[in-house]
């Protein structure tokens, strides 16, 4: 794959940070005398593999890229607990772990994330200072339009990527940068000639990807030069998830609705599932248990009541709820509760309201079904409705339902009597797919408790 990086962030990538693994381990064993046996080399070799793996796995330097340094914290740290968990099962496997110092172990298992960190505070400093002295790729862009201008702003104000947009061309007369963008450096019949006779070195092309005459005459006429052409692809257009390219088998694809919460964070999010889900379980099963006597002794029927639900991937799941009604609904229509609902008991009046009803869910946050917070699951009744009238509709089966979310801190909480409501419920369902992070996540759960004790949509 083509690198923008400069070299020193490819050097970074791909040697300098599994090599930082080894050699701060070889220091510690000499600060302490210890001897470099033959258990020590194959623990920094071990080392030195598990951390090109673990690395390239996780978004360090995309990251950086970025500039979300709490990102790349995360990740660093991630990472490094991935290979100090992967040695810990070899030592064991092994019965190596007899052989190390633990004065060595344990000042390396503290001082390498924190030599990682700083050598890329290091790196981001002198790839700063390398794009201040000029050290640049020359770079233009071919059609002028809402993605090629986002495209140029983000490279200016990102020193890793080593670039210098150095202006644009467009064939239409009425064309007119914003002041503090680039200058028009000709029509499309000029571009070849400006890039040979500039020597640029890359060419972005934002228009349609289709075999227009002049298109062709264009990219006949790079071919030849040195230049490296790529096109920018407007997949905003698509408007549903976060889409990004990635490769299938060496081909290039471009993804238009895929999660956002994958790898790494697919697993952060899970873990803190399950563990919040054990903490409010335990802490909050007195309180369970008195619902449920309550339930048994003032009305007829089961405690809990079991709903289908459309769960990750659309298919379905059984949810399961303190029984508020006295009747039991899962068929093909369902009338949704509301006001003074006349199916609710005395006491399921209270639990709606407060949504104490929702309480056992967290055993299906247990069984891997649901997650704490996330889109609200409907009926599979309701989805079926919702689907053919709402856009994109199914998109917020991605990830797995919650028992809360964006929507209901946001005013989305209770019936949605009118399509609107509904649309409004699943555009804010798609903001959180889009903008997912365990810190959104945890200010979605503090939120919910102020919304359940101070709103009162909830039937």
């Amino acid at each position: 794959m083509y690198e923008f990086h400069s070299p020193l962030v490819v050097f970074f990538k791909h040697v300098l940070d599994p090599l930082l693994v080894v050699i701060i381990l070889w220091l510690i064993t000499l600060f302490y005398g210890e001897p470099l046996t033959g258990e020590y080399i194959e623990l920094m070799i071990f080392s030195w593999i598990l951390s090109l793996y673990a690395f390239r796995q996780t978004s360090i330097y995309r990251s950086w890229q970025y500039n979300n340094i709490r990102v790349f914290l995360r990740d660093t740290i991630f990472g490094w607990v991935f290979v100090v968990v992967c040695l810990v099962v070899i030592g064991n496997i092994t019965q190596h772990e007899v052989f190390y110092s633990t004065h060595v172990i344990s000042a390396w298992l503290i001082i390498t994330p924190v030599g990682l960190i700083l050598s890329h505070f290091i790196l981001r400093m002198l790839t700063v200072n390398m794009r201040k002295d000029g050290e640049l790729q020359s770079t233009v862009v071919v059609g002028v339009n809402e993605n090629s201008l986002k495209f140029v702003k983000r490279v200016s104000d990102e020193a890793y990527l080593q670039m210098n947009i150095v202006g644009y061309f467009d064939s239409r007369s009425d064309v007119r940068i914003q002041q503090g963008y680039w200058p028009k450096l000709g029509e499309m019949s000029d571009v070849v000639e400006y890039v040979r006779k500039h020597d640029i070195q890359v060419v972005f092309i934002s228009l349609p990807m289709t075999p227009h005459p002049r298109l062709l005459e264009l990219l006949d006429g790079l071919h030849d030069t040195t230049a490296t052409v790529f096109f920018l692809p407007d997949i905003k257009i698509f408007d549903l998830m976060q889409a990004h390219f990635n490769y299938v088998s060496g081909i290039p694809v471009i993804g238009v609705c895929e999660s956002s919460i994958n790898g790494i964070d697919s697993l952060i999010k899970n873990i803190s599932d399950y563990v919040l889900a054990l903490f409010f379980l335990i802490i909050l099963s007195p309180l369970m248990l008195g619902i449920a006597l309550i339930i048994k002794f003032t009305s007829p029927g089961p405690v809990v009541f079991r709903q289908r639900r459309y769960g990750l991937n659309g298919e379905e799941i059984i949810i399961y709820k303190f029984r508020t009604m006295k009747v039991s609904e899962d068929g093909s229509v369902i009338e949704q509760a509301h006001k003074s609902d006349p199916r609710n008991t005395k006491f399921g009046a209270f639990l709606r309201r407060t949504s104490l009803d929702e309480l056992p869910q967290f055993f299906n946050v247990l069984q891997g079904k649901m997650s704490i917070v996330g889109p609200r699951p409907h009926a599979v009744a309701h989805n079926e409705l919702y689907r053919k009238l709402i856009r994109g509709y199914m998109l917020r089966h991605k990830v797995k339902p919650g028992i809360t979310g964006w929507a209901q801190v946001n005013g989305m909480r209770g019936e949605t009597e009118v399509l609107e409501k509904m649309q409004a419920r699943v555009d804010f369902d798609l903001q959180y797919l889009n903008n997912w992070s365990i810190w959104l996540d945890l200010q979605i759960i503090l939120k919910t408790a102020w919304v359940v004790l101070h709103r009162d949509n909830a039937y």
